[in-house]
């Protein structure tokens, strides 16, 4: 029991011992007629060195704000980067129909919609001018079976130039013909996912074996290439893809389409593509002069515009939370060296009595603050660059850490340390120096 009091007051008494010679070396400083710069930054590194717990709690608001700016932005610019590549992979000549709201007395109801059929199809692929492909999609979710194997998959009913306008490849066997579509045969091709959940060892192995779409018998004559680019629960490469005449007659029964994708011959035509497919299906819909379309047509600009918005509003979200963070750790901060000046009013009375100038009480203390902040600050970068990768590595989300987000979380943690920091060291450098001496 005597050994641990002592040890406990040695301990003490070296913690006092450094506190006194940081004091008697910044005294003797002073009373020299003032302090340089660099006596300035030692003597206030060796203030927070001697109390280093306090120092750290000091700092932690710092850290965890910078971290979740570098973390937030690093997840936002992933995001964006995964939008991009995914319209990017889907061709940016792309135009897609989709059905449209149902207008009743001028009112668009929330429930009804308007329809896209196979005959509107038929009629972009007859009537319209300057389209390099039109690919008619339905689709329905449907239990597809091999052997004991079973999983439910987007069943897609379309044509056979299906690869060509969303940009697959077929990885093994080969893509099902006009003819296929024509005569409503039970032929599929499956996406690269389907297949490995369905329990084939490779994608040849799956080229001629049967398996079961709904209920009905299918021969695989392909399968495509990974596409990658999954986003939650939407995989590209997790579809079976049948003719379309199969699909309408034999599988899901409809002529319903939900969508319509149309290929434009480049980049500079892609609004005539759009307006020439508005008037063809607005004669087909037989729509008056005045009345609102009843279908969408969109481009991958709008989508990659409304997808970068929304990122964007998410991204902003973050970033504030993020902010609010690192501006309660510079009131902490604020906080903590008013407490600090509070216990140092002699040593900071001593200094004056003995030549310390007002700049010079102001400097150290405000170069405490500033060095607090941005020690924080740069373990909260490396932080937040460490929880970046950790999402990227464990979960597979895609991040980026952008460069010039690190510049403003490490510039803000610097400021923050500047503005919360100069009203305690005003008050310090304020002290009047026989109150100061006769403070206990």
């Amino acid at each position: 029991m005597a050994t641990t009091v002592n040890t406990g007051l040695d301990a003490i008494g070296v913690e006092t011992a450094a506190r006194r010679e940081a004091q008697r070396r910044a005294t003797v400083a002073a009373a020299r007629g003032g302090m340089p710069v660099g006596e300035i930054l030692r003597v206030a590194l060796e203030a927070l060195r001697v109390n280093k717990m306090r120092s750290l709690l000091t700092m932690l608001g710092i850290i965890i704000g910078v971290s979740a700016v570098i973390a937030m932005q690093a997840l936002g610019n992933g995001a964006q980067q995964a939008v991009n590549a995914r319209i990017a992979s889907l061709g940016t000549t792309l135009v897609t129909i989709n059905p449209g709201q149902v207008f009743t007395g001028g009112i668009a109801s929330a429930t009804d919609r308007a329809r896209l059929r196979v005959e509107d199809a038929e009629a972009l692929v007859e009537n319209g001018r300057g389209f390099v492909a039109v690919q008619p999609e339905m689709g329905r979710q449907l239990q597809v079976q091999y052997l004991n194997t079973n999983t439910s998959v987007n069943v897609i009913g379309t044509s056979a130039n299906y690869p060509t306008v969303r940009k697959y490849t077929i990885g093994a066997g080969e893509m099902f013909d006009e003819g296929a579509d024509a005569g409503r045969k039970r032929v599929a091709v499956l996406g690269a996912t389907t297949a490995a959940n369905l329990g084939f060892a490779s994608p040849e192995a799956a080229v001629g074996q049967e398996i079961r779409v709904g209920g009905t018998q299918f021969t695989i004559l392909g399968v495509f290439a990974p596409k990658g680019g999954a986003t939650g629960f939407n995989d590209p490469d997790d579809q079976v893809v049948i003719p379309l005449g199969t699909a309408r007659f034999r599988v899901i029964g409809s002529d319903n389409l939900r969508s319509i994708n149309i290929l434009a011959p480049s980049e500079d035509q892609i609004n005539a593509t759009m307006a020439e497919a508005q008037r063809v299906l607005r004669r087909e819909h037989r729509l008056p002069a005045g009345r609102p379309d009843d279908f969408q047509i969109r481009n991958q600009a709008d989508f990659l515009t409304t997808a970068a918005e929304t990122s964007q509003v998410f991204t902003y979200l973050l970033l504030g939370v993020a902010t609010v963070s690192l501006l309660v750790g510079g009131i902490g901060i604020m906080n903590i060296m008013l407490v600090s000046v509070t216990e140092r009013t002699r040593e900071v009375g001593v200094r004056k009595a003995l030549g310390a100038t007002r700049a010079t009480i102001l400097s150290q203390f405000l170069i405490e603050a500033i060095v607090l902040c941005v020690l924080g600050g740069i373990i909260g970068i490396l932080l937040g660059i460490g929880m970046a990768t950790g999402l990227r590595v464990a979960l597979g989300w895609t991040t980026s850490v952008a460069t010039s987000s690190i510049v403003v979380a490490f510039t803000f943690s610097a400021v923050v340390g500047l503005v919360f920091g100069v009203w305690p060291a005003r008050r310090a450098a304020s002290l009047d120096p026989i109150i100061a001496l006769r403070y206990e």
